[in-house]
């Protein structure tokens, strides 16, 4: 029987030209950032042996969680499109100036921290904007794939990525693997620019004006919306809690689990990173396939409060099969959680504040580096296993608590929080 794409399905946002480019060029990107924390990280982790130093320079790559919503106004303002480029074009330059020394044989920890801080300022809003832009792009039946697809590119490119990164630096080197990461950062900024201009809907067609006064109260026009709209916040809170107590065991701290607490080695380091993405892909594939029958807001808190007891699981795993298997699992339910919440985002905020509510989304990864700073000082104090049940307690109690409090908002079949 041949394939028909006539009706939304997993493959249904390929028929939008636009998005056959916005995929190739996410995949490209996520391949770069994927290949880059696991290299980099490894590079800290052995030259300064601290844990405390690898957490710092895993939340280096949120510093620009707080000009998040700035970034948000920029993509209602000039275009989802133009923002991602410029972007992606910025991370292949800092790709290019680690290249450039670690062949020089100059390639200090410092100097790391500084590119990192750099790329920060800018990458913590990525999946926002790509998220944004595949809004503006596709369809409303569309979007719950077209987000779980995108989502499948982070996914797999942390899989591929993670074990490809370990490989390289293994087999030849920091510089060559800098030249790898780079070189996908500059066709994923070729790519995303191909997208085009005319794939961008209102509300950037909308006329708005230049100033600056009207940057800034447009910006925080985006932040009073979510404030005032209760599935809006509760998602923003949910999504900052994650990032809290969640995030840092797979997004700062798998180096320290591979060399630490489980004994292996750079292969070790891969596994871990590619198990729990083969999960996340797992989940990334469903929600494509099943989205239109997702109730967003009811799967985003029931895979919240999962996800933190399958961290807790790993956390307490003997060996690196079992930490593994683990990890397959926490990746699933993060899927599952976080992809509804992002498609919830969006058909609420709507075309008019896509942008700046994506971006106040960006601002809550700021719970990201906070926990992996606060994981670097308690870890040493009270251990690895302790750290994670305090982590994971708190993560489950607090999000049964966002769920009842909002539960008027997020529960009912009815409400446009569920709508898929």
């Amino acid at each position: 029987m041949a394939l028909t794409l006539s009706r939304p399905g997993i493959l249904s946002p390929f028929q939008v030209r636009a998005f056959r480019f916005q995929f190739p060029a996410d995949l490209f990107t996520s391949w770069g950032t994927e290949m880059e924390v696991i290299v980099l990280g490894w590079f800290i982790l052995v030259k300064t042996e601290s844990v405390l130093l690898l957490t710092l320079y895993g939340a280096l790559q949120y510093l620009g969680t707080l000009i998040a919503p700035g970034m948000g106004m920029a993509c209602d303002r000039l275009g989802c499109r133009t923002v991602l480029t410029a972007m992606r074009a910025a991370y292949a330059l800092a790709g290019l100036a680690l290249m450039i020394l670690a062949f020089a044989g100059a390639l200090h920890p410092l100097y790391v921290f500084l590119l990192a801080a750099f790329s920060g300022l800018i990458r913590a809003s990525d999946t926002g904007v790509r998220n944004a832009l595949s809004a503006a792009i596709l369809p409303p039946p569309q979007l719950m794939a077209g987000i779980g697809l995108s989502r499948i590119t982070s996914d797999s490119a942390r899989i591929a990525g993670a074990l490809a990164g370990a490989a390289v630096y293994a087999a030849i080197g920091m510089a060559p693997a800098c030249a790898v990461f780079a070189g996908f950062y500059g066709v994923g900024a070729v790519l995303t620019y191909q997208v085009g201009p005319t794939a961008i809907q209102a509300p950037l067609t909308q006329p708005v004006s230049s100033d600056r006064a009207s940057a800034w109260s447009q910006m925080a026009e985006g932040m009073i919306h979510v404030w005032n709209t209760p599935p809006l916040r509760a998602a923003i809170w949910l999504a900052f809690l994650v990032n809290l107590t969640a995030w840092p065991w797979t997004l700062g701290l798998l180096p320290y689990v591979a060399r630490t607490v489980l004994h292996a080695g750079q292969a070790g380091l891969g596994a871990l990173a590619a198990s729990f993405s083969t999960g996340a892909l797992l989940g990334s594939l469903t929600v494509s396939l099943i989205g239109p029958r997702i109730q967003p807001a009811r799967a985003m808190l029931v895979c919240a409060v999962v996800w933190h007891a399958l961290l807790l699981v790993f956390a307490h795993m003997p060996s690196l099969a079992a930490a593994c298997a683990a990890l397959v699992l926490a990746g699933l339910a993060q899927s599952l959680s976080m992809v509804p919440m992002a498609v919830m985002l969006l058909h609420i905020a709507g075309p008019r504040f896509r942008g700046r509510v994506m971006g106040v989304r960006m601002l809550a990864i700021y719970g990201l580096p906070v926990g992996l700073l606060l994981s670097g000082v308690l870890i040493p104090a009270l251990g690895f296993s302790q750290t994670a049940i305090v982590y994971c307690s708190i993560g489950m109690v607090t999000t049964l608590a966002i769920g009842w409090h909002w539960r008027g908002h997020l529960w009912p079949l009815n409400q446009p929080a569920n709508a898929g």
